[in-house]
């Protein structure tokens, strides 16, 4: 069936500006880190990008080692935009990373120029792209200069392969050395995208202020801690969870205490005293920090896309919820 977009796509969402540039992006994003690889069922990922769009998401997050295997979710995706979505190309915003492990060899990982040129390339014909809207550094890179890879992202621009930059997984000392490196150069670095969620508040020592003082914005990854801000864990672990699956990295059953599942619990509460689920409060919660200019989803299916995107009809917090969550995070 031809898939043709709702007409009312825009008329819901929220679209924040990105620090100072002239980029707005959609306050929830969708990003293809799990569930659009080799193994996953093609439909499902179509539906999601697909629904997604129709609820006035515009930004679509990849990264050269998504999938598994490495590169199947940005082929997968490259499919359904020449299926579903070249004709509102100009429409979407498309980012994709380098900075991890791709391919065998010295010039396969990390920071270096030949890398990055290389691996962009390598995505943009996995894509069927002539370009991407935002191209990272997916992670500082300690033995390459970080002049190189600076420049490296100054090339690309210049080469027409990507109209912004932005780097992820850099601290605040390295952001602010890199930012001051792309100014000289006149590159529009514009984004930053770090992990931030009520569990994981290292974004607020010092990165806050980074990105506030260089005029950058931020898109933040994992909001709801790999699923653990939802209903999914408060009974415990289920059989299909991403903790439970030995083959997802960065969230396992050790990760689930006794003493985060309360505190689950009691965040639970607190968002059916707001009317909220879970997540979209946790979504809100991130939201309301001006640097962040959207939340990052994954998903597995369309309904968990719908209940997100639904956050945003109750972002504003009273100082009283903001100082009740942070007790319940404290204990």
């Amino acid at each position: 069936m031809n898939y043709y977009p709702a007409k009312s796509r825009y008329q819901e969402m929220i679209y924040n500006r990105v620090g100072q540039s002239g980029l707005k992006l959609p306050a929830i994003s969708l990003g293809l880190w799990n569930n659009f690889g080799e193994a996953d069922v093609f439909s499902n990922q179509r539906e999601m990008i697909t629904r997604a769009f129709d609820l006035g998401i515009t930004h679509f997050d990849l990264a050269n080692n998504y999938g598994p295997p490495a590169g199947s979710a940005e082929e997968n995706f490259g499919k359904i935009l020449k299926k579903d979505l070249s004709s509102y190309r100009d429409e979407l915003i498309i980012s994709t990373k380098a900075g991890y492990k791709m391919w065998d060899g010295p010039y396969g990982d990390w920071g270096s120029k030949k890398y990055l040129v290389a691996s962009l390339d390598q995505s943009l014909k996995r894509m069927g792209l002539d370009y991407v809207d935002i191209f990272y550094h997916h992670r500082p890179d300690p033995d390459t200069p970080l002049e190189e890879t600076m420049l490296a992202l100054d090339l690309i621009v210049r080469q027409g392969k990507a109209l912004y930059v932005g780097l992820s997984n850099y601290n605040a000392d390295e952001t602010r050395q890199a930012a001051e490196i792309l100014k000289a150069l006149k590159t529009p670095f514009i984004i930053h995208q770090p992990p931030y969620s009520m569990f994981n508040r290292t974004f607020e020592d010092g990165l806050v202020d980074v990105l506030h003082d260089i005029g950058a914005g931020a898109i933040v990854y994992v909001p709801l801690a790999q699923g653990l801000l939802t209903d999914k864990y408060l009974k415990g672990i289920p059989k299909d969870s991403r903790a439970a699956k030995a083959h997802i990295p960065f969230l396992n059953k050790d990760d689930i205490s006794e003493e985060k599942l309360v505190k689950i619990v009691e965040l639970n509460d607190l968002a059916k005293q707001r009317e909220q689920s879970l997540a979209q409060m946790a979504l809100a919660w991130v939201l309301r920090q001006k640097v962040v200019t959207s939340a990052l989803i994954g998903a597995s299916r369309v309904n968990q896309i719908e209940d997100n995107v639904a956050s945003l009809s109750k972002l504003n917090f009273s100082q009283t919820e903001l100082d009740q969550i942070d007790r319940i995070l404290a204990k």
